[in-house]
């Protein structure tokens, strides 16, 4: 299989924002879970409203280079599609961290892993399809 230059370049650019938005995500979630002595989940939810506010600016101009005037819609959609992410995210690191007994960053590093291939798929074919 072949991957054409486009889709290479806007996975390259994707993985470029995801690591930024993962060095945000775990910097945000280390700083509230244990400076601020936040719950585990309230840490990492804040972590990734930060860090998908931040992902959804970039990825949309540099990434697909959205020119259209729809930001609302894709705003919406790429939320849902970050929410969906969320919700695998915090499953995976309840059966990682808490059924497993796996260490909370070594289980976060896991399910962002899994999610970010998630993310980019719907991403790419529903939320920036041209």
């Amino acid at each position: 299989m072949i991957i054409d230059q486009t889709l290479f370049e806007k996975m390259f650019r994707f993985a470029v924002v995801g690591f930024s938005a993962f060095l945000i995500d775990f910097g945000t979630t280390y700083l509230f879970k244990e400076k601020f002595k936040a719950n585990k989940y309230l840490a990492n939810t804040m972590a990734f409203v930060l860090s998908a506010s931040y992902n959804f600016a970039l990825n949309r101009v540099w990434t697909w280079g959205a020119q259209d005037g729809d930001v609302t819609m894709q705003a919406i959609k790429f939320a849902g599609v970050m929410i969906s992410g969320l919700l695998i995210t915090s499953g995976l690191i309840y059966v990682l961290c808490d059924r497993m007994k796996l260490n909370f960053y070594l289980s976060k590093l896991m399910a962002v892993s899994v999610v970010m291939v998630w993310n980019f798929t719907l991403n790419n074919f529903v939320t920036f399809k041209h």
